[in-house]
């Protein structure tokens, strides 16, 4: 079980307070502001996670900008290359 320390700072925002997490953790778990979290509570304290995992799938705007930010070196289409129309090598 995959176990890392960290601490945060409660802070006070108006009436409420609110849990300020470290950089790392936000950019770790694509955690961007406005994204909900679960809280649940436990015997040994509270746990904290982004949303589920079926809502933590990627918008198909969110997947098109990931796909054309990823470098050209990774496509693998020169493999093509040597394939005639009918799907056999020429």
């Amino acid at each position: 079980m995959y176990c890392n320390y960290m601490k945060a700072q409660l802070v006070k925002i108006g009436n409420s307070r609110g849990i300020r997490l470290p950089q790392k953790l936000l950019t770790l778990y694509r955690i961007n502001e406005g994204d909900e979290l679960e809280l649940e509570e436990r015997r040994d304290g509270i746990l904290l996670r982004p949303g589920r995992a079926d809502s933590m799938k990627l918008s198909f705007e969110a997947s098109y900008r990931e796909m054309i930010a990823e470098p050209a070196e990774h496509d693998e289409w020169s493999d093509w290359d040597s394939v005639s129309g009918d799907g056999l090598h020429a």
